[in-house]
């Protein structure tokens, strides 16, 4: 389901919901891009940087011909530039609803997954389910690469996004900073929405005290989670003007699903999809 002018209220978000199992695309909710970019002061038609959103999905399964069950693991990655992203809850829904459908292999519910997806995001979408069976040792990491800022001493008192703790200091850097204490809350039911970001720069150097007060402040902050990185992107692009910029957020699984969405000034290679220890 794609709605043109949305509102969150009217998907499957905070309400009870029947778990249909028997594959129903229509179980699919999209959300347009558009009007958050707008609020960022982002011109959708110009987007300031490059990226994907990342997706995985640990609680994947259907039948097989026989009515056997099979598990899995799915990988999902579209970019940034797609026009809508998927509201969380509607696409555990949507794989809820493969739970009692029979599939004769791992490819046709690959090619079903791709057409759904890439119909709602309105781009192309790369998708890998892989069966627990065929899983390889999967790339695990304590932390994002970079220097923890988390251990400077710093009073915290606000906790709505504020931009004003974002200030230069008299010196050209070029280096990745990463904080585990970013949280923000689901734009509709509030939940809280717990995440890592990595931010890699070149240019004057970023105050980290108020660097890492500007990431507290996201704590009651009401937005998805690719339109916090994208925020925390236009943020310190306004304020610091760095001359590259990347940021990355992994964050925490909720019904089985992580998000991990990518921003940079330049064009990203392969998609480094490892897993935190948290997530």
């Amino acid at each position: 389901m794609i709605i043109e002018n949305l509102l969150p209220t009217q998907s499957e978000l905070g309400k009870k919901s029947e778990y249909d199992p028997i594959y129903s695309p229509e179980k699919l909710f999209s959300i347009p891009r558009k009007g958050k970019r707008e609020e960022i002061g982002v011109n959708p038609n110009q987007l300031p940087f490059f990226g994907f959103d990342c997706w995985n999905h640990y609680e994947v399964s259907w039948l097989n011909n026989g009515g056997k069950p099979i598990v899995a693991l799915a990988e999902m990655v579209y970019g940034c530039d797609s026009l809508n992203i998927i509201e969380s809850k509607s696409m555990k829904l949507y794989f809820n609803s493969f739970n009692n459908t029979k599939f004769k292999n791992v490819a046709s519910i690959e090619e079903i997954i791709k057409k759904d997806l890439e119909k709602n995001v309105g781009s192309a979408v790369s998708i890998k389910v892989t069966p627990l069976g065929e899983v390889k040792a999967e790339k695990i990491t304590p932390k994002l690469e970079g220097e923890s800022i988390d251990g400077l001493s710093v009073s915290c008192d606000i906790y709505t996004v504020d931009a004003s703790f974002l200030k230069t200091e008299d010196k050209t850097v070029e280096e990745t900073l990463c904080s585990d204490l970013l949280k923000s809350n689901c734009l509709v039911t509030y939940q809280p929405d717990w995440g890592s970001v990595q931010i890699s720069y070149k240019g004057k150097k970023i105050n980290r005290e108020g660097l890492l007060k500007y990431i507290v402040s996201f704590r009651n902050h009401n937005e998805f989670h690719e339109q916090c990185i994208e925020r925390i992107f236009i943020d310190i692009m306004r304020m610091c003007k760095p001359t590259e910029l990347t940021v990355y957020g992994r964050y925490t699984r909720r019904g089985g699903l992580d998000i991990n969405p990518y921003r940079s000034t330049k064009k990203p290679g392969s998609v480094d999809n490892t897993r935190l220890y948290r997530q």
